[in-house]
């Protein structure tokens, strides 16, 4: 009896995604995207794996040479104590590596992209946070994108119905 061939998936089957911010792929146009790390309270990473996070309004920015997340709303953790974090939209520094780090700071200052949070996950218990250099879309580009979209789900359908 032969092995099963296992199906190969794109996505890694340790991670589980805690939030996807939809928002940005309608906004923006995503040119890179990285991985990073991010540096939590014990009460803020029982939140995240309770699933009580908002990343519309997350944004990263440079501060000294660091970069930071901004906006990403974490809900108060109710078991925690009085030492809890108490600010739900702190900023929270991002762990990368230094040529990251540098690659995202020239493309803020001087191309004037915008670094973008578009997901959340944990991997191995560790929170993860993808985040994507990204321009801006203008009103034509989004209604170009809309059009595309529902031409292609227009051939979809008519291919499932033939």
């Amino acid at each position: 009896m032969g092995k099963k061939k296992k199906k190969e998936s794109t996505q890694d089957p340790n991670n589980r995604i805690i939030s996807r911010n939809r928002r940005a792929t309608h906004d923006f146009e995503l040119l890179e995207t990285y991985q990073a790390g991010l540096v939590l309270m014990g009460s803020e990473i029982k939140s995240i794996r309770a699933g009580k996070v908002n990343l519309s309004d997350g944004f990263v920015q440079e501060n000294n040479g660091e970069l930071f997340l901004y906006n990403v709303h974490i809900s108060e953790y109710e078991q925690s104590s009085y030492f809890g974090h108490q600010d739900p939209t702190r900023p929270r520094k991002l762990l990368l590596h230094k040529r990251e780090i540098a690659k995202i700071i020239t493309d803020i200052r001087e191309i004037s992209y915008t670094a973008v949070v578009t997901k959340l996950y944990l991997t191995r218990g560790l929170a993860k946070v993808e985040i994507a250099t990204a321009r801006g879309k203008k009103r034509h580009d989004k209604r170009q994108d809309l059009r595309k979209r529902d031409a292609q789900r227009q051939i979809e359908r008519a291919l499932r119905d033939r």
